[in-house]
């Protein structure tokens, strides 16, 4: 797990380019909760009311996370700014939550239902593409990963197995 997470912090830190597998994406993504998990704690045990050493960390680690998962879009044959267009849901629904938040109408409301749909379902439709088999094969922005190079340098063919 730390070597697929050390392959995204410090061998392709802002590479945007190539494919990256499944399972790069999210050992990635849990190798950093875990680390930011601890880092919380951290702050915790020295007595700090914010999150500083965990915010510190979530920016060092917001361009590889920002580039492993536009690399996870190429393997499924979608373009970076495909991104874009599944966080807008989550924005939007995060925005219009807080601005329901301060409205003082008591109950749910429909702002707040709205919000929370477009939450959830951005939310949901993101792990749903970023879970999806990437594509068998060379596609336009790369070689597939599961195939190592020196394997097929070896047998001196590219034909999908």
């Amino acid at each position: 797990m730390i070597d697929w997470y050390l392959k995204v912090v410090r061998d392709n830190y802002a590479n945007f380019s190539g494919r990256a597998r499944r399972s790069e994406y999210w050992y990635y993504a849990l190798c950093g909760a875990i680390i930011g998990m601890v880092l919380k704690g951290v702050d915790y045990a020295i007595g700090l009311e914010v999150n500083i050493v965990g915010t510190l960390y979530s920016l060092a680690v917001f361009i590889p996370g920002l580039a492993v998962a536009v690399r996870r879009l190429h393997d499924i044959g979608k373009s970076g700014w495909y991104f874009l267009i599944i966080m807008l849901p989550i924005i939007l629904g995060s925005v219009m939550l807080g601005v329901s938040i301060l409205d003082t109408t008591p109950g749910f409301t429909v702002l707040r239902l709205i919000s929370i749909l477009l939450f959830l379902g951005g939310g949901i439709w993101m792990i749903v593409v970023l879970c999806k088999e990437g594509d068998a094969g060379s596609n336009e922005y790369g070689e597939d990963p599961k195939r190592p190079d020196d394997f097929l340098n070896e047998i001196g063919s590219k034909e999908v197995y």
